[in-house]
This record gives structure tokens, sequence and C-alpha cells, in this order.
């Protein structure tokens, strides 16, 4: 069967001639643009501005899938000479603008608003470039898109040495500016950056001159260490591997301790932010003992999370359903333990199920801690849809954590001592354990493992991670409800481990930062933004399967699949071959 997926796949990469590639490429994006105008994505991204009074986001957008056109002509390398891949990439390019000119051209000769509610004047204003007559426009949409797919042809030609400095320099003069409301106000309240502000920004945004001086910089830089790059290593490689390891490890602290200081210069928002990336970094790691150690499959991790804030409301709030008034830091153990508990009681009855209908057992199981809370029938002591009000923020001596940034650091202490627990146990016996019932349960059994205990203190530990980021959640609100614990928590942290990388807890901060840090900062963008987070998740997952920071089994074992997809093409080959 596999031999004649490979067989079919080769048949039709053999079929496909350079120009209906660069057709179907240059349609392919041109379809991209349309869906991204039709359903309003493009006239949102106009609204930003990249470059002040120079480019937005939306030509920005446009003129990217042109480009991305003719690079992808280019890496396919079908054509036969240079002249034809630059003519590919135009035709590419070409094709890809031909697309919302097509429905510029439409917008104005008929009226599609009432079928498109985002098929507005704006938007053909946009398109036409606010030219008038309109098809002097469109003229100009197809000029760019020829150009731009020249232009993405001929990158892929240079050399490394120019394309690189060349694309990282526009690339970080892109997120400067498109970045431009969370850095500009940094750079700005601070004395000592106040004329870097000033050299690359106005109070409206990034100035053509800044995003010059960007590019500029940022290419010289990639550009020297690409020509000092070989003298470092060889460097590098006389010392001693201790001393490396030192060197390393100061990297890695100094970025640390960057990351730490940054909230306090980057304000409120900036802490919220990476405080909700802490909490899931947290979650996260409970849940990778469970799915990447162990291999448990748990949809209805939220509801630990849910026992963890619950648990600490209850012992802490000022509150008619309050069961006792202690402090957060006597309150955050015993939930912590409570959800050990709960998470020990929610293993025992999907010990003997694997696979996907441990998904679903665990899932239902999840649901129905939902469901309870909001229930009237336990509204009486856990306060139903009305929720529990009037939690209090922790203390430390006379100083109350109320700010966003105060209670990341509090989020940060506790992710440092939860990261160093669950490396402790994946190195651990009992690590090694997990990661036995993972490849098989059978063989692990037979070995001698009690799959049982095995199982309940996966399912228990991962609770304890979840109930300690609960605890923390109630106090950051001050109040929970039982719709913050919806099933989506439990796919978001689900994702996050596999984005970051199975089994690996630095990929677990990775992974809670791309798809929890970076939606929350795309938050104008409305509904939209779970549209680029479910296509950030795809092109990771079709990039980098292992993971943006994978663990060093994991690497193992795609590394024996691709031996193996390589032996089955070779005997492929092997069987065509006369």
């Amino acid at each position: 069967m596999a031999f004649d997926v490979v067989a079919s796949s080769r048949q039709e990469q053999a079929r496909t001639t350079p120009w209906r590639h660069a057709v179907r490429t240059g349609l392919a994006l041109g379809g991209v643009n349309v869906y991204i105008a039709v359903v309003g994505i493009l006239m949102m991204f106009q609204g930003r501005a990249i470059v002040v009074n120079t480019l937005t986001l939306g030509y920005a957008t446009l003129a990217l899938t042109m480009f991305l056109a003719g690079l992808a002509v280019s890496r396919r390398g079908l054509f036969a000479d240079p002249g034809r891949i630059v003519l590919g990439g135009m035709a590419a390019g070409l094709l890809a603008a031909a697309l919302p000119a097509a429905l510029a051209v439409a917008m104005s000769l008929v009226e599609l608003r009432f079928i498109f509610v985002a098929l507005n004047a704006q938007l053909l204003t946009m398109l036409t470039f606010h030219q008038q007559p309109a098809l002097l426009g469109i003229v100009y949409l197809l000029v760019l898109g020829i150009a731009m797919g020249g232009l993405g042809a001929l990158f892929v030609m240079i050399g490394d040495r120019v394309r690189r400095p060349l694309a990282g320099g526009i690339i970080v003069a892109g997120i400067a500016g498109i970045l431009q409301e969370l850095i500009r106000p940094i750079l700005a309240n601070s004395p000592v950056t106040k004329p870097l502000h000033d050299l690359l920004y106005t109070w409206t945004g990034l100035t053509l001159r800044g995003a010059i001086v960007i590019s500029v910089v940022v290419a010289l830089g990639i550009l020297l260490w690409q020509l000092n790059r070989g003298r470092v290593e060889t460097s590098l490689s006389t010392l001693t591997p201790s001393t490396r390891r030192h060197i390393r490890w100061g990297y890695i602290g100094a970025a640390a301790l960057l990351i730490a200081l940054f909230p306090l210069f980057a304000g409120n928002f900036v802490g919220q932010v990476l405080l909700m990336v802490g909490l899931f970094t947290l979650m996260g790691m409970g849940l990778n003992l469970e799915v990447g150690l162990a291999g448990l499959l748990d949809l209805g991790f939220v509801a630990f999370y849910a026992v963890g804030a619950y648990t600490t409301a209850l012992l802490t709030a000022d509150s008619p359903f309050a069961i006792a008034q202690l402090s957060f830091w006597q309150a955050m153990p015993i939930a912590v333990f409570i959800s050990i508990v709960v998470g020990v009681i929610f293993g025992i009855p999907v010990l003997k199920i694997r696979g996907d209908y441990l998904a679903v057992a665990t899932l239902a199981l999840g649901e129905i801690v939902r469901v309870v809370v909001l229930s009237n029938a336990a509204a009486p002591w856990l306060g139903g849809a009305a929720g529990v009000l009037q939690i209090p923020r922790p203390q430390i001596g006379a100083m109350v954590l109320a700010t966003p940034v105060e209670l990341f650091y509090l989020t940060l202490a506790a992710s440092l001592v939860a990261a160093y627990v669950a490396w402790r146990l994946a190195e651990s016996r009992l690590g090694r354990a997990w990661t036995a019932i993972r490849d098989d349960e059978d063989v692990a059994e037979a070995l001698g493992i009690n799959l049982i205990q095995v199982k309940l203190l996966a399912y228990g530990l991962g609770a304890a991670f979840a109930g300690l980021a609960g605890s923390i959640f109630a106090v950051m609100l001050g109040s929970i409800f039982p719709h913050s614990f919806q099933l989506i928590i439990s796919i978001n942290i689900l994702a996050l481990i596999i984005v970051g990388g199975l089994g690996s807890l630095p990929g677990v901060a990775v992974g809670a930062l791309v798809l929890i840090g970076l939606p929350e900062m795309l938050r104008e963008f409305g509904e939209f933004r779970y549209l680029f987070y479910g296509l950030a998740i795809i092109a990771v997952m079709r990039l980098k399967p292992e993971g943006l920071w994978p663990s060093a089994a994991k690497q193992r074992e795609l590394a024996i699949d691709a031996e193996t997809v390589a032996v089955q093409q070779a005997a492929v080959a092997e069987h065509k071959a006369p």
C-alpha cells in the first residue's frame, strides 16, 4: 500500500509541467487574496499601517502573496534556465493579482454587497489604489503582481550570502511596523531609549527612515555573522566541553533575565499577555506528563484547572459560598492536593481504555465537571452561573500582588518550580516507566511495570500542575465563573504541547508563547485571530512536525520514520527498474 502511494506521488510529479505548476500556484494564491478580501480580513489589515503614509498591512499582504507565487515557482526547480524561471514567477504573480483584479472589476460593474458585506466601496478603492478611473488602478495591481512574482523568482536564485541578510532586514522591519503599538511606548517612556524612538518612530508609527535603518542594521548584523561564523565556531571548538556548556548556559540565563525584566518596561498589557502564557505553560507541563511522556491523551484536562480555581476561591473569597477565610498561600497547596485527588479519581474509570476512546472518555469527564459546577443542584455550594466573587489578591507581607506584572512574576516563579519538578520526574524511574507504557503497554507490563500505579500517578501529577495554574487564575481575576472553563482550553493546551514538541519542557513554553501569546497580541483582529491561530498550527505541523523545540526522543523517532520512507522509495524505484 505504501509503495502504491509513493508511486502515484511520483507519477503525479512527473505529469506536472513547469507552466502548469506556475498557473496552479498563481491561481491558488490569487484565490487566497480573493478569500481574505471577501471575508473582510483585507480591509481590516488595511487599517494597520506598517510604515506611516507609505505601506499598510493590507497592501503588504497582497504583495506578499504575489511574491510567494514567484518564490514557489522558482523553488520547485521545474524550469531549465534562469530566464524561464523569472518568466514563470512573473506569470504566477500575474495570476495571483488577476483574481483580485477580476473581483475589483466585478465590484465596479455589479453591486455585490448584498451577498458579501465586506465587498464595499472602501475595498474597491483599496484594490484600485485610489485611482480614477478604476481601470487604471486595476492595471497597477496587475503590474504589481508581475513585479512581485519576478522578484520572488529572483530571490531564490541569488546566493545565501545576499538572500539571508536581505530577508532578515525586511522581516524585522515588518515586525517593528506591525507591533509598533507595543514597541513604541516602551521606547518612548524611557529617557535612555527615547532618542532611538525619535529615530525610528513618530507618535503615529514607524517612519520610512526608521524602516530603512532597521533593515540595514539587521542585514549588516546577519552579514557580519555569516562572515565570522566559521572563526567563531572554530574558536568555540578549541574550548573545553565544560567551558562551552558554561557559555551556553550564560546565553540562556541572559535571555531568561531579559524576558523576566521585559514586563517591567513593557507595562500591564504585556504583563497580562505573559501572565496568560505562564498559566498555559503550567498546564502544558502537566499535560505533557500525561500525553508527552505517558501517552495518555486527555481532553478533559480543563477539569483540574477548574478544581484548582474553585478550591482557591472557596477557601479565600469574601463570599457567602466561602468555606474558610484563608490566605492564598494557605489555600494554594490545598488546591493542588485536591486537584491530585480528583486526577486520580478521574483516572480510575479510564485505566483500561486506550487511544481515541481514551480521548473521548476524558473529554466526557471534563464536561461532567463543567456541567456540575454550572448546575442549580451545586449552586448552593459553588455559586452556579453566578460564580464566586471577591477573591482577594495574594499578599507578601504588606505588598499586595495586584497588577498583571506582579502576578506574572508569581506565575513565573511557580512555572520555574514546576519545570524543575517536571524535569526531575521525566529523568526519574517513574518517567522512564511513563515512556515505556507510551511506547507499548503490553511490553511494559511484561517487564514488570505496574500499569495502574503508573497511570494514576500520571493523571494525579499532571492534575497538580493544572490545579496550581487554576489557583493563580482565580486570584488573577478576583472572581470565577463556570464559563471560564470551556473545552477549548483543553484543546489549546494539547495544541501547544504538540506545536512546541511532545515530551519537551522548553517546547511547552515556546508553544504557549506562539499559540497563546500571539493571539492575545492580535485581539484587534477579532474573531479572525483564530483563523491565524489555525493557520499557524497547520504551518508548524507541515514544516516542523516534530515541534518548534522537540525532545531528543521525538527527533530520533522521526529520523527512523524518514529512513523507513527512504527504504520504501528505494524499493519502488528498484521495482520499476527494468
